[in-house]
């Protein structure tokens, strides 16, 4: 029985890695603009059951994480910026506010019937960006494939402060993450990082 990460993420997959799991890599093809939901923190785990579900249909016999992260202002919900100017248009509108990050999660063993489903969320708080900062960071190309335009683990995070965990606003909640592989049957095969345990 293998893990599989139903992710194209690199951070989701270095923070497997750190946290001492070994998986195999198999990225979701899933229409995300054909799921709905009535709230965001729905709409994630929605989003990771879909993921879970078609990689699942592939792998029937071994475990399969999949997980999305929406970053929401109110009840609107940024997802990865298109281009250059959608990135500018989401860091112009996230200036100054307090934003939640909600990674939805689910694992699913499809041979054993089983599947779980979680979200976390953490609160953002980016400082008042000037327009030459936000030129600065569209240049350096760190917002590429990031919802909501940013990451916190980038050179120049643009955050101020958080509250929650910090692996969620990364991409995948490492503490809810373990305990949801730990019941499916998936433990490290190496010794952890010991960063990665701090989250």
């Amino acid at each position: 029985m293998k893990l599989i990460l139903a992710s194209a993420s690199p951070r989701r997959a270095e923070l497997l890695s750190q946290s001492g799991y070994a998986f195999d890599i198999e990225p979701a093809d899933v229409d995300e603009a054909a799921i709905f939901a009535d709230s965001p923190a729905e709409l994630a785990q929605r989003l990771a059951g879909a993921k879970a579900a078609k990689v699942a249909d592939k792998f029937p016999a071994d475990v399969v994480l999949a997980a999305d992260t929406l970053v929401c202002l109110g009840e609107q919900v940024l997802g990865k910026p298109s281009d250059a100017d959608d990135a500018r248009r989401m860091l112009q509108l996230l200036s100054g506010t307090t934003q939640v990050v909600i990674t939805g999660l689910c694992i699913v063993r499809k041979d054993a019937d089983y599947q779980h489903t979680f979200r976390v969320m953490s609160a953002v708080r980016m400082e008042n960006l000037s327009d030459a900062q936000i030129q600065h960071y569209l240049d350096s190309c760190e917002w590429q494939g990031k919802a909501g335009g940013y990451g916190i683990q980038d050179n120049d995070p643009l955050v101020t402060r958080i509250a929650g965990s910090h692996s969620n606003i990364v991409g995948l909640p490492m503490a809810v993450a373990r305990e949801m592989l730990n019941r499916a049957g998936i433990t490290p095969t190496v010794k952890p990082d010991p960063s990665a345990l701090a989250d």
